[in-house]
């Protein structure tokens, strides 16, 4: 009699960035963020949509799930847990929401059956709670590929810590070092993201690519906020209200909104904080530049006391602050550390996968999973496409994917702007050229052309190159793979020129590394324009506006409709204007 595998479904529930993925006996079969599903950006509650999406993917139903792994502990450090519980009840008058998610994960069996709306069917898998660092390391150290690695988990805030060190030999690892509470390098980033006045949940981005238009003037300003202690950091806490009242997070509509928590003392250092109205200026371009060289530094001596603890060449990175781009550019640079493997879902979102992983170790599972692409979401349906297409009133042409990719480089080298929506969508926040927009790399013109007629959004914001992983040395210095548009680095200064679109205005470019067998269809498009042009990348960007990553045809179709996207790829149907 043939075994039954066994099914892992991973949750990141009632966090920002919702998530759901599925592992069958070690691998990873699908991973879906919920936003993308039901179309609210960082969506934050339970992520039923997902977890019905990963189940079916793997064609088998709620009765044949093992066990659900959630990225989150509520009984770890309980006595520190209850220490600010009651410190900040008797200074608010009230628990905040942390009651309420603890009850409702606790109900996480009944939640996860009723995202199937069946009541017939009694669910008979195991519940296991993960401390929500273990999940970043799992999710950086298991798929990685690596025998032995430093591991480094580094966020906001997770269970009380902010940042664990730990050395991962063969199939485990050992926890060397943490920060907890209220020491964070994730929250002095999140404080002053709100302070210069981006809002949003998950804003950080834009005060990293806002950076590179500054001087770091606030450098010394910011190396007194946060120190050196033991082998990683402290705050000084005097610029921030956060150990004394909690960070004032609400879950409005499914959108975690989090409240500014720097301290009078802050503006005092640094002026008053930038209304999210209000036209960006110099200063807040310098103090963005700051914080991103400060981090930049913590990041590095962190790293250097990691490896000197490990002794180890390999580093796995995971965690909201190893979105950081800029700073994963420089790690070969400024450490000793050879290979650097950073997930597609290094934030929250990939959690989910981390937490699945975790139970398979802890079954004894077998380190024989590589994650070598993100390409784990919904797939294309060509009938669903062409239904989308009537709905709509528009007219399309079936072609094969090579004569799809020659319609989008004749279109793309007049000057027009491509949607892409073919193959299984990106698991994390890039788009890889499945879910893309892409665009001619050489015009001068375009980024101010997708910035303000596609994306509408601030005109600071750079776009990133699709470069064949073979010819990348040609175009950027101390070259390494990016294959999850991970790192930064240096355009060559002789190519700037060639490739203004892409070039950021510090001479950097957020590169993704295309390697032909992850995705060919994508790296034959790069091809085709390299024959074409002598340029072996792309620009690159995420098909949406102002919303979540396109998910179904209609979605591809309303944006292009809205905006001035000129063509759109639906698998191998062709719409244009």
């Amino acid at each position: 009699m043939k075994r039954r595998k066994i099914r892992i479904l991973g949750i990141n529930i009632f966090h920002g960035d919702a998530a759901a993925a599925l592992l069958e006996d070690g691998n990873l079969v699908a991973a879906v963020e919920e936003e993308r599903l039901n179309r609210i950006k960082h969506w934050a509650g339970f992520p039923s949509q997902s977890v019905k999406h990963v189940i079916l993917s793997a064609g088998c139903d709620i009765s044949e799930i093992d066990h659900v792994a959630i990225s989150f502990c509520p009984y770890s450090r309980l006595a520190r847990r209850l220490y600010y519980a009651c410190k900040f009840y008797l200074l608010k008058g009230c628990w905040g929401g942390r009651a309420d998610r603890i009850q409702k994960a606790i109900r996480v069996s009944e939640l996860v059956r009723n995202s199937f709306n069946s009541k017939n069917t009694r669910p008979t898998f195991r519940i296991h709670f993960i401390e929500h660092h273990q999940t970043h390391i799992a999710c950086a150290y298991w798929p990685s590929g690596l025998d032995e690695a430093a591991i480094l988990s580094v966020d906001g805030m997770g269970d009380f810590v902010s940042t664990v060190f730990a050395h991962g030999v063969g199939r485990s690892w050992r926890r060397l070092y943490e920060v907890r509470f209220p020491h964070s390098l994730g929250y002095l980033y999140n404080a002053v993201t709100l302070y210069l006045g981006f809002p949003n949940y998950g804003d950080e981005y834009k005060v990293m690519g806002l950076a590179s238009y500054g001087n770091p003037s606030y450098l010394k300003q910011f190396r007194e906020i946060i120190i050196k202690a033991g082998p990683a950091y402290k705050l000084d806490l005097s610029y921030f209200t956060h150990s004394k009242t909690g960070i004032d997070i609400q879950i409005q509509n499914g959108i975690p909104v989090i409240k500014p928590f720097h301290s009078k003392k802050f503006e005092s250092v640094f002026g008053p904080p930038r209304k999210q109205e209000e036209e960006i200026n110099q200063r807040h371009q310098d103090i963005a530049a700051s914080l991103q060289a400060v981090t930049e530094e913590v990041i590095i001596s962190v790293l250097r006391n990691l490896q000197k603890l490990t002794k180890s060449k390999n580093l796995c990175l995971s965690g909201g602050v190893a979105m950081n781009s800029v700073a994963n550019g420089k790690i070969r640079e400024k450490t000793d550390f050879d290979k650097v493997f950073i997930p597609p879902a290094a934030a929250d979102n990939g959690t989910s996968i981390g937490a699945a992983f975790y139970v398979w170790k802890k079954l004894g599972g077998h380190k024989n999973f590589k994650l070598d692409h993100a390409y784990w979401g919904t797939p294309v349906d060509i009938a669903q496409c062409m239904e989308a297409c009537q709905k709509f009133g528009l007219k399309y042409l079936e072609f094969t994917d090579k004569e799809i990719n020659c319609l989008i480089v004749e279109t793309i080298i007049k000057g027009g702007v491509v949607g892409i929506f073919r193959g299984r969508m990106e698991f994390g926040a890039r788009a890889l050229g499945n879910r893309s927009l892409v665009a001619d790399p050489r015009r001068c013109d375009i980024r101010e052309i997708i910035n303000s007629k596609i994306k509408f959004r601030e005109k600071f914001r750079p776009f990133a190159p699709s470069v064949l992983e073979e010819y990348a040395h040609e175009f950027f210095e101390n070259i390494e793979p990016s294959p999850f548009m991970e790192k930064v680095l240096r355009v060559r200064p002789e190519k700037r020129h060639l490739i203004p679109a892409v070039t950021h205005v510090d001479g950097t470019g957020r590169l993704h590394t295309v390697n032909r067998s992850v995705n060919e269809v994508y790296w034959e498009l790069i091809e085709l324009f390299r024959q074409r042009t002598n340029i072996p990348l792309i620009l690159n960007t995420s098909f949406n506006e102002n919303e979540p990553i396109v998910n179904t045809p209609e979605e591809a179709l309303d944006c292009f409709l809205r905006t001035k996207i000129d063509a759109v790829v639906l698998g191998t149907l062709w719409v244009s204007r």
